[in-house]
């Protein structure tokens, strides 16, 4: 231990002269004394994550206090950039996405920021945070040298870094480090000229004072690759690693300085398919205090999560696509609904040891509401209202073209075509392994036939006239946002065949769910003729009346195949309770009116319940599957 430096920790500088002149606001490494000194003084910071792009904006304020109040001296922040620049040169910083505001309020209430702009984050966001509009080049390689990528990239850093740099530290603000790129080391590429591109772009942008530094996994091959000389070098682990193992490898490239993990896992994400995840309070505590008491500065991953309007969750690849769920509760130490839990004040009990608790007591949970069943009606078939969801109309192609190719990032696209054949006998409609991503809900003659899917069922057998209508409904269920490949193509990348025989003459319908609904449809159009059978895509349409309060609640879907669910235009996320283990969504009160009706909107992509109804719960449903 004593080799690698692991017990140290500096002590602080002899008493300066009285009337000696305070020196300029500073944050730095220590080599010698194997600490961070701030304004000269030897320091370490005890840290959560907070997304701001997950969290309402009414609701930071309260999250931020709850942590300051658990005695956190800093927050680690994520800036995601296909957040900001939906279209190329197109930047949106207001509203939930002011980040600005965000960083200001941490500094208003005292918090320091650890910032980690990316350009990839990874985060379990979709793409790991890289726009879904740099495939729109489909040979681009990402997170490398390649020009077109690093075009965007400087672009994009020119944008940013200039809001950033007066908030550092150094020039009164509370930003006392920035991260580059993130667990670059557990990406394929390994290439040193792209991290050495973005150092020089970031020390251009943001001085020569700033800290910067890198965060890794533990294994030799990661640390190699994810490393650089001029960006001071972190790890990341979770409570089951040994801290001395763990430390001692962040030791073998970084062998000077402060012990730092920057991504402590409190808890883990879901999959859907999955058991929800949960990570005991016990362990979580015992390994922070074995850190803590090493000296090491500690950023727990994540301390608070929670869902953002148009959530964006993304997939693992893990020998098939796994993608995660809406909810991003990740058993955290603040739940989803900003809820203190058991293991907020375990970790709060620790953190008493090493440092001063703030004054004042934890805020409490906040108040929910179990406002009971909502009855829906059916609005319309998806097929039957391609004129509002699609005012541009289709894009003609002889073979199918992907998400990418008509430029559109996330949701849906129609796929339309027609039989070319009779078809007496069953015929098997097919695609190629691993071509329909991510999910495909198959329609003949308006009729649903079932579904296709990416890692499952390819093929469905069907029966049918020549010139019988085909529509394949596309979903993007989340780009990959951690492994070897974060180019992931959507829609269908491969064509669709009738006994082997590929269909032709397609037409492709880019929706655009999430405007329409914002801006008030289906509520405000003019009620469309009932529509029997409740299977294929449709939507349905309810209110829901409070009891003159807006509180917090949770809404189930009994007895609903898959789709997503939205509440006075504000998207809900997805629900798929027959696949789990999510049964809930977070419906935050900030979204919801206590004098008017709430309109709901669901559309359902496989098929409706006989009675279709909600119910608002005030707790929420994560374990089942």
């Amino acid at each position: 231990r004593g080799q690698l430096g692991l017990g140290r920790v500096c002590s602080p500088p002899s008493a300066a002269p009285l009337l000696q002149a305070s020196p300029p606001r500073s944050f730095q490494v220590d080599y010698e004394g194997d600490c961070f000194l701030k304004d000269g003084v030897p320091f370490r910071y005890i840290s959560g994550s907070i997304h701001y792009a997950r969290v309402p904006r009414p609701a930071w304020r309260d999250r931020l206090l709850k942590m300051s109040l658990s005695g956190l001296n800093a927050v680690q922040v994520y800036v995601p950039w296909n957040y900001h620049e939906p279209l190329p040169g197109v930047y949106d910083f207001s509203g939930d996405r002011d980040v600005e505001a965000f960083l200001d309020l941490a500094a208003e209430l005292g918090l320091l920021v650890i910032l980690r702009p990316g350009p990839y984050i990874c985060a379990e966001w979709e793409m790991g945070g890289l726009p879904a509009w740099l495939l729109w080049k489909p040979d681009i390689t990402l997170r490398s040298s390649d020009p077109a990528y690093l075009a965007a990239v400087d672009s994009w850093l020119h944008v940013l870094l200039p809001k950033i740099k007066p908030r550092l530290y150094q020039h009164g603000g509370n930003i006392i480090s920035v991260q580059v790129e993130n667990e670059y080391g557990s990406y394929y590429a390994c290439d040193r000229g792209y991290l050495r591109h973005l150092l020089g772009s970031f020390r251009t942008l943001l001085g020569s004072e700033v800290l910067l530094f890198t965060t890794d996994s533990t294994g030799g091959q990661e640390l190699l690759c994810g490393t650089l000389q001029g960006l001071y070098a972190t790890v990341d682990f979770g409570p089951g690693s040994n801290v001395t193992e763990a430390f001692g490898a962040q030791r073998r490239v970084e062998p000077k300085g402060p012990l730092v993990n920057s991504e402590y896992y409190t808890g883990w994400l879901d999959y859907w398919g999955g058991a929800h995840a949960s990570t005991s309070w016990v362990q979580v505590a015992r390994r922070l205090e074995d850190m803590l008491q090493l000296g090491a500065s500690v950023n727990m991953q994540s301390l608070f999560l929670q869902l953002p309007s148009l959530p964006r969750p993304g997939a693992d690849f893990k020998d098939q696509y796994k993608p995660v769920t809406t909810s991003y509760d990740y058993d955290a130490p603040l739940s989803e609904a900003g809820d203190p839990t058991e293991k907020l004040f375990a970790i709060r009990t620790v953190i008493s040891k090493f440092q001063p608790l703030p004054v004042g007591p934890m805020p409490p949970a906040s108040p929910k509401y179990a406002y009971g069943r909502v009855a829906l009606q059916k609005y319309a078939n998806l097929l039957d209202v391609l004129d509002v969801l699609c005012p541009s109309g289709p894009i003609q192609s002889l073979f199918p073209l992907t998400f990418e190719a008509i430029k559109q990032a996330h949701g849906f696209v129609l796929y339309h075509t027609q039989l070319p054949r009779d078809l007496l006998d069953p015929a098997r409609l097919g695609a190629p392994p691993h071509k329909v991503c991510d999910r495909g809900y198959v329609m003949l003659r308006k009729e649903y036939q079932g579904t296709l899917e990416r890692d499952g069922q390819t093929e469905l057998s069907v029966t049918g006239r020549a010139g019988d209508t085909l529509d394949v409904l596309l979903e993007n269920m989340g780009r990959i946002s951690f492994g070897a490949n974060v180019s992931d193509f959507k829609g269908l990348l491969g064509n669709l065949s009738l006994d082997s025989i590929p269909l032709s003459n397609w037409l492709m319908y880019p929706l655009s769910i999430d405007p329409a609904v914002q801006q008030g449809w289906p509520h405000t159009a003019p009620q469309k003729p009932s529509s029997r059978g409740r299977a294929g895509p449709a939507f349905y349409t309810g209110t829901l009346q409070t009891p003159g309060i807006a509180w917090d609640t949770f809404v189930k879907l009994p007895g609903w195949g898959k789709g997503q669910l939205w509440i006075n235009g504000f998207n809900l996320g997805r629900y798929w309770p027959g696949r789990g283990p999510q049964q809930t969504l977070f419906v935050p009160g900030s979204v919801l009116s206590a004098a008017h009706p709430n309109n709901i909107t669901v559309l359902e992509l496989e098929g409706a319940p006989p009675t279709p109804l909600l119910v608002f719960l005030d707790r929420p449903l994560f374990n089942r599957t």
